[in-house]
């Protein structure tokens, strides 16, 4: 089986389109600025449901959807084949039972696609450098997506497809809550085969064994793929452990799924004889400072859950760590877990490392509500810190978050992204967006009204760690 060895040569297919029901007229606009050059051919209108929800009469697949999806004799995805896969995943939330996906999606296809992801993903450093960029470059950062596939859809076409020229730097965070989880990542992994060096997918804190199995995407697998769905869910878990922790888009822009990260001391050395005793490292009495480059590049990411002790802290950092108006550096204590930072910090790490901004993730509605002095989420994104140097951004891309909310009264936040164009790709334009609605009728993976909102106050002794 071969992949896209060089597939920015299929950036000439860009022009050709897929006929499908499923693609009709956009008519829906996000807020602000207009998004950078549309698509020309829309996959999902926001308008209203393409295939109505009827458990009477569910709607055929037309013949012109691709059904089940074949993986391509070549090995080489493209722009038809990426857009069938999306028509195909739209049509079935709407009209098969959430056992059928493997009729659409085989098992086969699903090993094929993650294996050529996953070969490209874990030759990425940890922190990806987008620095080929052009005058007629645009970047396009997206926050939190949590399993909602229909936004994800309409924000793909607001923003435009991925191309040679329109990079996409997605921060995380790609399943659990929605009940699309699986879907969604797909997706994002056949954009990333076919268009490597545009598409850039970093790690949350949610790609871990930890989160999958409390927040619904274990279940989620385990229930599409059955007899499968344990091979489907270990193959996913690896592939989680292959993405980038951070980027540094262009010159001065900073993105990862948390934030910033410590300093780490130099391990001692063991002494003969004592290869088996572990060296412990208490980050709430150390002095506390922020890390280098080198160091968050050196750091070990191959991990199913970041350790919240030990000497591989950083990746726990970037994907966990949360700002704060209060200033200095000192341990999470609300989530167990990485890092608070206040302006200060933000400050000394945009100056230290000659940055303008850091665009993070990471908090939805549900967590905004409970950190006093910081914004909300209502309209997808914050401005949390504004400093000397530059400023730091909160970004969800997650709009009427979470889709099973137990409680009546919804937080009904819009989603956004955020496009940074030439020349110095520093200045972020802000797009808000709204829900898809109706969503497809579709039931929780989990335990929606007794699992905590938000991701406090965690059970460590549960989580997977490697010394």
């Amino acid at each position: 089986m071969s992949c896209n060895s060089d597939t920015e040569r299929a950036a000439a297919s860009a022009s050709q389109s897929l006929s499908s029901p499923l693609l009709t007229p956009q008519d829906h606009q996000s807020a602000g600025a207009p998004a950078a050059e549309v698509a020309e051919t829309p996959v999902f209108d926001s308008s209203s449901s393409i295939v109505t929800n009827s458990e009477d009469n569910p709607s055929p697949p037309s013949t012109e959807l691709e059904i089940p999806i074949v993986w391509p004799p070549d090995g080489k995805l493209s722009l038809n084949w990426i857009r069938n896969l999306m028509s195909v995943f739209d049509w079935a939330s709407r009209n098969l039972e959430p056992t059928q996906l493997p009729d659409v999606f085989p098992v086969e296809v699903f090993d094929s696609l993650v294996l050529c992801a996953s070969k490209i993903l874990h030759k990425e450093p940890n922190c990806v450098a987008i620095d080929n960029l052009g005058s007629e470059s645009t970047v396009v950062v997206v926050g939190d997506l949590h399993g909602q596939l229909h936004d994800l859809l309409f924000l793909l076409h607001d923003a435009g497809f991925p191309s040679e020229n329109r990079f996409f730097v997605f921060n995380g965070d790609y399943v659990d809550r929605g009940a699309w989880g699986l879907e969604s990542f797909l997706i994002l992994l056949a954009w990333k085969v076919f268009f490597p060096r545009s598409v850039y997918l970093l790690r949350g804190n949610h790609e871990s064994k930890y989160c999958t199995s409390v927040y619904g995407f274990e279940k989620e697998v385990v229930t599409k793929y059955s007899d499968r769905g344990k091979h489907v869910y270990r193959k996913c878990l690896g592939c989680f452990e292959g993405l980038p922790l951070a980027s540094i888009i262009g010159k001065h822009v900073y993105t990862a799924h948390g934030g910033i990260f410590r300093h780490m001391p130099a391990t001692p050395k063991r002494s003969k004889g004592k290869k088996n005793r572990k060296i412990a490292f208490n980050s709430e009495t150390s002095s506390l400072s922020i890390g280098s480059f080198e160091e968050l590049n050196k750091a070990r990411r191959s991990v199913l859950d970041p350790p919240w002790e030990g000497s591989n802290l950083i990746p726990g950092d970037v994907l966990w760590s949360d700002p704060s108006m209060t200033p200095g550096l000192s341990p999470n204590k609300e989530r167990g877990i990485g890092l608070l930072w206040g302006p200060d910090c933000t400050d000394n790490f945009l100056k230290k490392f000659q940055l303008k901004l850091i665009i993070r993730s990471h908090e939805g509605p549900d967590a905004r509500e409970k950190r006093p002095g910081l914004g909300g989420m209502d309209e997808g994104y914050t401005i949390d810190h504004i400093v000397e140097s530059g400023k730091l951004i909160t970004l969800f891309s997650a709009p009427d978050y979470p889709q099973f909310q137990g409680t009546e009264e919804r937080y009904r936040n819009k989603g956004a992204y955020i496009v940074l164009g030439p020349p110095n790709f520093d200045t972020p334009v802000f797009h808000s967006f709204e829900a898809i609605t109706p969503r497809p009728k579709a039931n929780a993976f989990y335990n929606f009204e007794e699992v905590i909102d938000s991701d406090e106050e965690l059970d460590l002794a549960s989580m997977v760690t490697s010394p």
